[in-house]
């Protein structure tokens, strides 16, 4: 059942939307692909509600132009400023040839990362002064007393179980990138401020988690680990040639790439699904209300069931991440 919905949505997004009237006449079109790849990608500008927008600042620099501050509202309608304009393909900031200029806008992303990690560290903060407080004489309840479930399943189930030995120097490493893309994807499924952002659906966020589980894994790799990729305990003839050595030395970027890729498009997938089911609302409104009322209901049906399954997907992506970082960590440690 769940293909032929996948099935049907791709079908969906990739015909012209557009209604006709009573009279044959087509109306207003309904760009849904616009819509989800909108939502997608990233902005220079954070749409709150209704015309109300919180724009942001850009900060771009050129060596023709130097260093550039000002808010997105001098961009907005593809209006240009300082010589700079959005480019309506890439939606990023060119300058009148096309080229873009070295970037460090406070973008939507950027805003709820900042957001994401104040948020992180106020929790953990909390958590760390009810101890200061309490001390281990009794045990938390409440949110403290969730948070220190969640630490305590990662520092044992997770780091000690994978890595074993010498486990207690990752394991705050692990704790931190199993909040921080939870976190992301549960905000990323609030519709409203400061909610909605796509952190974990864009390639480039789960790309830096996949880097620092990059380093973990190598950068505090004992000796036998590179022994065991360049030198591995095969036949002779497969370490000469090199067989085994390359095929050995491509994993080692193949597991931070497996992790990128699982991570982005599991998370990028739930949301185009559940905007497309949303898309059904305004599309079969177009062609009546004898359509549009029961479309609508079965768009909220859906709509409510995606988003339960999403809130399980965020949970188990986050984990998922995480259990499989620590066992990459785990292989690289032991000595034979």
């Amino acid at each position: 059942m769940t293909r032929y919905i996948y099935i049907f949505l791709l079908a969906m997004l990739s015909l012209p939307l557009s209604a006709m009237d009573t009279n044959g006449n087509a109306k207003d079109k309904i760009d849904v692909k616009e819509i989800i790849f909108g939502h997608l990608s990233d902005a220079y500008e954070w749409h709150i509600a209704g015309d109300v927008v919180l724009h942001l600042p850009c900060i771009v620099y050129s060596s023709e132009n130097g260093l550039k501050v000002f808010m997105s509202d001098k961009l907005e309608d593809g209006e240009e400023y300082e010589g700079y304009h959005i480019d309506s393909e890439s939606g990023k900031i060119v300058n009148a040839a096309g080229v873009r200029p070295f970037d460090i806008s406070i973008t939507k992303n950027v805003l709820e990362l900042f957001f994401v990690c104040i948020l992180l560290c106020t929790v953990i903060l909390l958590t760390a002064a009810w101890y200061r407080r309490n001390g281990y004489k009794k045990a938390p309840g409440g949110f403290i007393g969730m948070i220190e479930v969640v630490i305590n399943f990662i520092d044992k189930e997770v780091a000690q179980a994978s890595i074993g030995l010498g486990y207690e120097r990752f394991s705050p490493y692990l704790l931190t990138v199993f909040l921080f893309i939870l976190t992301c994807n549960l905000l990323g499924l609030i519709p409203v401020f400061p909610g909605g952002a796509n952190l974990t659906g864009n390639i480039a966020v789960t790309l830096t988690c996949a880097i620092t589980a990059f380093i973990a894994i190598n950068a505090f790799a004992p000796k036998e680990y590179y022994k065991s990729i360049f030198w591995p305990n095969v036949p002779l003839a497969l370490k000469v040639i090199p067989l085994m050595p390359t095929i050995e030395f491509i994993g080692v970027f193949t597991k931070p790439f497996s992790l990128t890729v699982r991570l982005f498009a599991n998370i990028m997938a739930g949301h185009i699904i559940i905007l497309s089911l949303t898309s059904i609302v305004f599309i079969t409104w177009q062609v009546g209300p004898s359509i549009g009322a029961p479309m609508t209901a079965v768009s909220v049906a859906f709509c409510i069931f995606m988003n339960c399954l999403e809130l399980l997907v965020a949970f188990i992506q986050a984990y998922v991440f995480t259990i499989l970082t620590a066992n990459f960590i785990g292989l690289a440690q032991h000595e034979e």
